[in-house]
């Protein structure tokens, strides 16, 4: 028995040497002091924006804006600029800190997903709006490939910091975006996709 037991044991530790430590860092996300608007309506052309804003060591992160609603990319879009407009149907505005998930591995770090508070507008008391988190897969430089993995409720979940890095860790790098289905924790707010 312990014969087989060594190396069960010697398959963890390859697979745990193989896998990179990950930690969180944070970034700020002020409008008016980390992005550059690089488009906008034209007057009488509605209420639109799109802001390109620095994150985390190089990777940016893309603001869409229109009619009190945001979409948010992190990481590197496409050569366009154009990234996926996914955002909730109420009004809604992004938190001042972005929390980035990295893997580390010896001098290497890299950001694989984001963890970013949005407060969307409840019709049902105004001066109360609910609280999500939206988990995020990170574009990387060679991919391009970023969108939404997952919702969690925040308001009223004291949980739910720790739900979503669970929910990040677990599934931002092998995610689908356009073809995975994102994972939502508790009743949010209605959220969709519209691709370009």
């Amino acid at each position: 028995m312990r014969a087989l037991l060594i190396p069960l044991g010697l398959v963890a530790l390859c697979s745990a040497a193989h896998a990179g430590d990950i930690s969180s860092a944070y970034t700020d996300l002020d409008w008016k002091k980390d992005c550059v608007t690089y488009a906008q309506a034209e007057e009488g052309d509605g209420d639109w924006a799109s802001l390109a804003c620095s994150g985390y060591r190089g990777y940016p992160v893309l603001v869409g804006y229109d009619d009190a609603r945001e979409s948010v990319y992190y990481g590197f879009p496409s050569d366009d600029m154009t990234a996926v407009w996914e955002s909730f149907s109420a009004f809604n505005s992004s938190g001042a800190k972005v929390e980035w998930r990295i893997e580390t591995k010896g001098d290497v770090a890299i950001p694989f997903a984001a963890i970013h508070r949005r407060s969307v507008s409840n019709p049902e008391n105004e001066n109360k709006p609910t609280e999500v988190l939206v988990v995020a897969k990170v574009a990387q430089p060679e991919k391009h490939e970023g969108c939404t993995i997952g919702l969690v409720l925040a308001t009223g979940n004291a949980q739910a910091n720790d739900q979503a890095r669970k929910l990040a860790d677990e599934k931002a790098k092998g995610f689908a975006c356009g073809k995975d289905k994102r994972e939502v924790i508790g009743e949010v707010p209605e959220f969709g996709r519209v691709d370009n």
